[in-house]
């Protein structure tokens, strides 16, 4: 049983608003075997691509390699956009050593709504993934439970979107939005290849691909 750790922890500043949540990095983040092309810093795999959009979308030119400089390129931009990374999860147990969420067990999830109330200017969260089993929105509706909190349709419009109230000290409930973006992750084309809008933008432009569909999706929120 290979037991998968974190190896980053969350990435958030005082002046926060904006935070990414997913599941976990591939074991090979937690072993150090990375890849040429792998950068040493959250959503660093290659084959992730979600810095790819990010790099397409803000036209950012950053390296894909296991530099100093490609991390600080990624620190950079994240400090600028006021965006932090909290992934949910924050340890599991793995029968199989891949990436796959399904294959998750024993998990051990991360204090998220602590976390919402130490950085009060965040508001709203970007889930790498919906309400699948053990994505991270599916993490977060558990987690939350126990809190007595509960999420609130704003749009069933793919990304689908919620919303929250986070009980203040000062009595003054806040509101956090939610948005469940399409994950980065590749299992994810299939459900892309199905989606009514991608169709109809495939129809009018063939050259129209998964990648642009998540770059179109991405940009109104990153």
């Amino acid at each position: 049983m290979f037991k998968h750790h974190h190896p980053y922890p969350p990435f958030m500043k005082k002046d926060t608003k904006k935070l990414i949540v997913g599941t976990l990095p591939p074991p090979r983040f937690s072993t150090g075997d990375l890849l040429e092309k792998d950068v040493d810093f959250c959503y660093g795999s290659y084959y992730n691509s979600l810095w790819l959009y990010i790099d397409k979308i803000h036209n950012l030119n950053l390296r894909f390699d296991n530099s100093q400089e490609a991390i600080d390129q990624r620190i950079h931009f994240l400090i600028k956009h006021k965006i932090g990374v909290c992934d949910i999860v924050d340890s599991c147990e793995r029968k199989k050593i891949d990436a796959s969420d399904l294959g998750m067990t024993n998990i051990k999830l991360r204090d998220l709504i602590g976390y919402l109330k130490q950085y009060p200017n965040i508001n709203t969260l970007l889930f790498t993934g919906g309400n699948s089993k053990n994505g991270p929105e599916y993490f977060f509706r558990k987690h939350i439970k126990p809190y007595h909190l509960k999420l609130e349709l704003v749009s069933n419009e793919i990304p689908r979107i919620h919303q929250f109230e986070l009980p203040n000290a000062n009595s003054e409930n806040r509101i956090i939005k939610t948005v469940s973006l399409t994950s980065s992750s590749g299992s994810a084309n299939r459900a892309i290849g199905s989606n009514p809008l991608y169709k109809q933008l495939k129809a009018k432009n063939p050259k129209f691909n998964t990648f642009d569909f998540r770059v179109l999706q991405y940009q109104e929120f990153i």
